[in-house]
């Protein structure tokens, strides 16, 4: 008996055959218009916030290439050699490898967060809006957006996490294979109940990962926000903000639970390797044995708790400088957008 599921052979990852269009590609359009939607959405049902169609493209437009520009940028530096492309940063833009073309492979969804923070802060101080009231639509919106991408990555077959003998266990077609030479890939085989004779090179299942993150960061993330923190903010007089540090600290918190069942980058592999089997990346050994991904996540949520310390410690100021009649002592002539 087999405890293990097999990556679904009906799945292709191009659209059509005869075109090179993959369904990531697709999935990730479906995000931002998505996000887009639920932006204007949020901006239709706002009887302070005035914007037009265009005013809102342009946002997007800003925040879209600031995100290209930081995954990718972020993923070169980070996850790569660092060293060849601080020396050769035209590289990291350059699609072609030996005269064949490969497009762009890697984005770092931390660069990515933060090449859109800075778009976005680019467009608001430029037409002199309110930052933390753009991350809060935009936040509210994303993790739905985000659930699409996670699903693509599934359908593409990357991105699969680390080896398991649990039943829900996914063997992905092009995942790395092991040699049963190795004791700790004889002993899942074993659990799992995959034949092999000493010597094969065999692909073990791994945890879906793509689909926890789909289920977690994304439909889970975007009920709270949308459906808790959102119109709270609204009922209480939250100050804006208070959104984007919900959602730095939800999506960090999330992400890095997940980060034990996903598979690390080869490189840098661990950053903190204070557990046991630190050298085998391919099995979860260790909670102390982190990630890089693990370390941007958890700044994440230190960066979410300090905005809201920031917001809670202006909110008191603001109280303790009304006077007794309730109202400000001046009138402010700075908008809220």
């Amino acid at each position: 008996m087999t405890l293990y599921i097999d990556y679904p052979s009906w799945i292709d990852p191009y659209v059509v055959s005869f075109l090179p269009v993959r369904w990531y590609a697709v999935m990730y359009l479906v995000a931002f218009f998505i996000t887009y939607l639920l932006f204007r959405y949020q901006v239709s049902h706002d009887k302070v916030v005035k914007m037009t169609g265009d005013q809102i493209e342009g946002l997007f437009f800003c925040c879209i290439i600031g995100l290209f520009l930081g995954a990718r940028i972020f993923s070169c530096i980070f996850y790569s050699d660092t060293v060849y492309y601080l020396t050769h940063p035209w590289m990291m833009f350059w699609p072609f490898e030996n005269g064949r073309f490969t497009g762009l492979p890697g984005m770092s969804y931390h660069g990515g967060a933060v090449g859109c923070f800075l778009g976005g802060w680019i467009y608001a101080r430029k037409n002199k809006r309110s930052i933390l009231l753009f991350t809060d639509m935009m936040c509210a919106g994303i993790p739905l957006g985000y659930t699409f991408g996670r699903l693509g990555n599934f359908i593409n077959g990357e991105l699969y996490g680390r080896v398991t003998s649990s039943f829900i266990g996914m063997v992905f077609p092009h995942a790395e294979r092991f040699s049963t030479t190795h004791a700790w890939v004889r002993e899942i085989a074993d659990k799992i109940g995959m034949s092999y004779t000493y010597g094969d090179m065999l692909n073990l299942p791994r945890h879906p990962a793509q689909l926890y993150e789909a289920l977690f960061e994304g439909v889970f993330l975007f009920l709270f926000l949308w459906f808790l923190i959102r119109p709270l903010k609204y009922k209480k007089g939250w100050k804006d903000g208070v959104v984007f540090a919900f959602y730095l600290i939800g999506y960090g918190l999330v992400r890095f639970i997940i980060e034990y069942f996903r598979e690390p980058d080869a490189y840098p592999g661990y950053v903190i390797k204070w557990g046991e089997g630190s050298g085998n990346i391919a099995v979860f050994t260790s909670f102390l044995n982190i990630s890089r991904g693990q370390v941007f996540c958890f700044l994440m949520i230190l960066g979410g708790l300090a905005l809201l310390l920031f917001l809670k410690l202006r909110r008191n100021d603001y109280e303790g400088n009304k006077p007794k009649s309730g109202k400000p002592e001046k009138n402010p002539k700075a908008k809220r957008v």
